[in-house]
């Protein structure tokens, strides 16, 4: 299996751009200097299941490829069990951005790629951005040197959007489709459906096709039709 790499911003989805990202302007601030190379920080992502770090990631790679920088995206959880070669495929980037670090913890094998890997990329000169659900102290990794070095990153925690901020988001990349979402819809779709923004973005796209295959508008009785 290839190693997915973002080096051009058109191959990131449209939805994950920073602007797109609602909530903590410090933290998308942060990430923006870093993807531009205007900060040599490292970055640790940690937050639940829907706070936005997979969109910052994404979004980190389409910023530093526009501006010229050869960047990568690698969802760990896809290379758990055979990191090393994986990583060894992101050697001379610009910016990686490892998503997921989760997912390797307690894989002897996987952390010590790890750690060489960030070792290289440290003496290197290229910036790594990492995400994960908790802080590396509670990650559950074993390989002591490895928390370490995680530890030395700037950490940057997310929070999950409130009510208002989801609905912003809906918005945005419902008009980004040519959708208008109304006030009722929004009503009943953040009632009935998962509430993270990837589940919501997949249903935004699905609604989207079947409202260009129906030529009609995206109300409550088509939504009860289609959900």
């Amino acid at each position: 299996m290839s190693t997915p790499q973002l080096p051009l911003s058109l191959r990131a989805p449209p939805d994950q751009r920073l602007d797109a990202f609602h909530g903590q302007p410090v933290v998308r601030d942060a990430v923006r200097a870093a993807a531009r190379g205007e900060s040599r920080d490292w970055l640790f992502l940690a937050g639940p299941a829907g706070s936005g770090k997979s969109h910052l990631l994404l979004a980190a790679c389409a910023e530093a490829a526009a501006a010229g920088r050869r960047a990568a995206y690698l969802p760990l959880p896809a290379f758990a069990g055979r990191l090393a070669d994986a990583l060894a495929q992101q050697e001379g980037f610009d910016l990686v951005c490892l998503d997921g670090l989760d997912a390797i913890a307690g894989n002897a094998a996987d952390e010590e790629a790890l750690f060489h890997f960030h070792n290289r990329a440290r003496a290197g000169g290229g910036v790594v951005l990492y995400a994960a659900r908790g802080n590396p102290a509670a990650l559950g990794i074993a390989l002591p040197d490895l928390v370490t070095r995680l530890g030395q990153c700037v950490r940057l925690t997310l929070e999950p959007l409130d009510e208002a901020g989801r609905r912003a988001v809906l918005r945005e990349r419902a008009a980004r489709r040519g959708l208008e979402l109304d006030d009722a819809v929004l009503d009943y779709l953040l009632r009935r459906v998962d509430r993270d923004l990837a589940s919501l973005t997949r249903l935004l796209d699905t609604l989207d096709r079947a409202s260009l295959a129906a030529q009609r508008r995206i109300t409550i009785p088509f939504l009860r039709q289609h959900l």
